[in-house]
């Protein structure tokens, strides 16, 4: 997920659409398990649903539904579209929900994750509840098979890492005399991709990217990479972002709020990292956020500064 800076004033209009939207009496409740005070969407399925149920969404892949946060992404005209002619939740599970076999039952905000991955991977992956004269598609012209999920099972998530990614300094030339840069960021399946810089080697993003983070989760893997447009894309250096001592200082203080700006934990700069300098954890007007300065590896130049940010399910 991304959200640009300069493109917040093109969705407010959109943004509106979809608040008007959710607030409406059905559109109020998870459209999945009735959870109260939804903050997500299925924006190609059209409901808003909470964030467990998001999770299950996103493991699914976008083929199947398109997640994006009601106050955290940037929607597209066509994204805001979509919802508004669904028309909600009430729509959406008259079709989905129309024929839900005697012996199944929906989950409620407390099931299990078990419980919650089969309802609506049923509901919406393999279309069981429907009329068999409805059964179609998310996506048109979508059979590969390389576009299945691979699904071990429900992925618990504990928290939502935001990512601005600030600047690049001096990175590494792959074109004749400079590369068409951009930043991909992974965290096991999930991938969040920048917008690409054009030949530039000292770009600017001041973008923000958005991953959900599940338990018991490794590193971030960050790799830049140079745009081709008739050939792969060039590497242009990775490095490894050790998120473990932000959630684990996030955690330890509990609701940012309540606390002044302070310090409150430290990712210390080795040789087994790509640190520049040591990586400090503040609590800054009520948010737990992380500066970050790395220095790309497997390459012969490129800095990136970042900022991590900790937000916790309930925001």
């Amino acid at each position: 997920m991304s959200y640009s800076a300069a493109g917040q004033g093109n969705d407010s209009s959109g943004k509106r659409r979809i608040r008007d939207l959710l607030s409406q009496p059905d559109n109020l409740v998870c459209a999945d398990c009735s959870a109260p005070d939804p903050k997500w969407a299925s924006a190609n399925i059209g409901v808003f649903i909470c964030l467990k149920c998001c999770g299950v969404h996103r493991s699914l892949g976008t083929h199947i539904s398109k997640v994006l946060s009601v106050t955290l992404d940037e929607w597209s005209d066509d994204d805001v579209d979509s919802m508004i002619e669904i028309g909600g939740n009430a729509s959406a599970n008259s079709v989905y929900e129309a024929f839900i076999p005697d012996g199944v039952s929906k989950p409620g905000p407390d099931a299990s994750p078990d419980q919650r991955m089969q309802f609506i991977r049923s509901k919406y992956e393999h279309q069981e509840f429907l009329k068999p004269s409805l059964r179609i598609t998310s996506v048109k012209g979508s059979n590969s098979s390389s576009q299945e999920p691979h699904l071990e099972g429900m992925v618990e998530f504990i928290g939502l890492l935001k990512v601005t990614l600030k600047k690049g300094t001096n990175l590494a030339v792959r074109d004749m005399r400079s590369s068409d840069s951009y930043v991909l960021l992974t965290l096991g399946q999930q991938t969040a991709k920048s917008t690409v810089m054009k030949s530039n080697l000292n770009p600017v993003w001041n973008e923000e990217l958005m991953l959900s983070v599940p338990r018991d989760c490794g590193s971030v893997k960050l790799q830049v990479f140079d745009y081709d447009t008739f050939s792969a894309d060039d590497i242009m250096g990775e490095a490894g972002i050790d998120i473990q001592p932000l959630i684990t200082s996030a955690m330890a203080f509990g609701d940012p709020e309540m606390f002044g700006d302070m310090q409150i934990g430290k990712w210390l700069k080795s040789r087994d990292n790509a640190l520049i300098e040591d990586s400090i954890i503040n609590i800054t007007d009520g948010k737990v956020k992380q500066e970050v300065h790395i220095k790309l590896q497997n390459v012969e130049s490129g800095e990136l500064e970042l900022e991590l940010e900790w937000l916790r399910l309930d925001q």
